[in-house]
């Protein structure tokens, strides 16, 4: 199994006027993404978020999640919380990703919009399964990443798309089906 690890940036993002924002944590977000990570064998998932009081909250949700009464209440959503780190920055995330790996991480950034010289599903497949260096998956919120991460990345996958003109998945179901896609033996592009 390859070395995957997924990063959610909540700075910097657009907001739906195409402006540069920094969007703020939600709970769904922390629970939903944990439990695909640790459905698709994640190393880890990376909450990025530059702000300290972000942070805090944050921390105050998982320190609930790390109760004996949490623990009795739903153990399975405790153990997928254990693959969720914070982090402040990608320069943050990649350096702990080098350190653990001992190795830089090959970057591939997520979009829902078409550009030029994207990577297919296949493409980012076969990358992942024949490298020896581990893989960030970069996510964004609000109305997707800033242009300045996807310029960062190596790679620019291509959108999930459907049948439907209508795309504005939830970066939950984005995540979700992303790592269904890349890391199942069952998907296979057409």
């Amino acid at each position: 199994m390859p070395n995957i690890y997924i990063g959610l940036m909540h700075f910097p993002v657009y907001n739906k006027a195409g402006e540069t924002i920094t969007s703020g944590i939600t709970n769904l977000d922390i629970h939903d993404i944990s439990r695909s990570a640790m459905t698709f064998d994640v190393k880890k998932f990376y909450l990025i978020h530059p702000n300290e009081r972000q942070r805090e909250i944050f921390e105050r949700i998982l320190s609930f999640w790390k109760t004996e009464i949490a623990a009795f209440y739903n153990c399975h959503r405790v153990e997928a919380l254990s693959v969720i780190c914070f982090s402040r920055s990608l320069i943050d995330t990649v350096n702990m990703i080098k350190y653990q790996e001992k190795n830089d991480p090959i970057i591939i950034s997520t979009t829902a919009k078409l550009r030029e010289k994207q990577i297919s599903f296949d493409f980012a497949r076969k990358l992942i399964y024949d490298t020896e260096r581990p893989v960030l998956l970069l996510f964004g919120t609000g109305n997707g990443l800033h242009e300045e991460i996807h310029m960062q990345a190596d790679y620019v996958l291509m959108p999930v798309r459907a049948k439907a003109k209508y795309n504005h998945l939830s970066v939950r179901s984005a995540i979700a089906i992303v790592m269904d896609r890349l890391l199942s033996d069952e998907y296979k592009e057409e």
